[in-house]
């Protein structure tokens, strides 16, 4: 059973398109005749191992909203997510909200940031269990200033 999932391959477009790319499009498992190692979706919204369009999701999302294991956009959610707004396991954007995030707002079990805020964070506005800064507030009760 395992097996044949593995092996499936799924590729579906829509007919409607916006410009050259279609509406929605599906792109599961390998295509050894077009040389693909994963399926590649490209369209407005993109479902896929790994996914390109306004809206993507899959293993690895490029798009404006992306949503997949590995997430790039300007709303990126993923385990590694990286975008203005990003929200992760590891999450690098303007604001980061994650694990462990680095951002110019920064949140998370290790945040690192301007303005920072986590267990442990490090930054120049910042606040956490253990934190360093230029202005910080520790949990802790030993305020650290570098």
């Amino acid at each position: 059973m395992a097996q044949s999932l593995r092996k499936r391959r799924v590729r579906r477009t829509t007919e409607a398109r916006v410009g050259h790319r279609p509406l929605v499009a599906i792109a599961f498992g390998a295509d050894e005749a077009a040389g693909e190692s994963c399926g590649v979706a490209e369209g407005i919204i993109a479902l896929g191992d790994r996914a390109r369009g306004v809206v993507a999701l899959g293993g690895d999302a490029r798009g404006f909203l992306a949503v997949g294991g590995s997430a790039s956009g300007i709303f990126a959610m993923g385990g590694r997510a990286r975008g203005v707004f990003a929200l992760g396991g590891v999450a690098v954007g303007l604001v980061a909200l994650g694990g462990a995030s680095l951002g110019v707002v920064a949140m998370g079990g290790a945040a690192a940031g301007g303005v920072s805020l986590g267990g442990v964070a490090a930054g120049y506005l910042v606040a956490g269990g253990k934190a360093w800064g230029r202005h910080s507030f520790s949990a802790s009760g030993s305020d650290r200033t570098s």
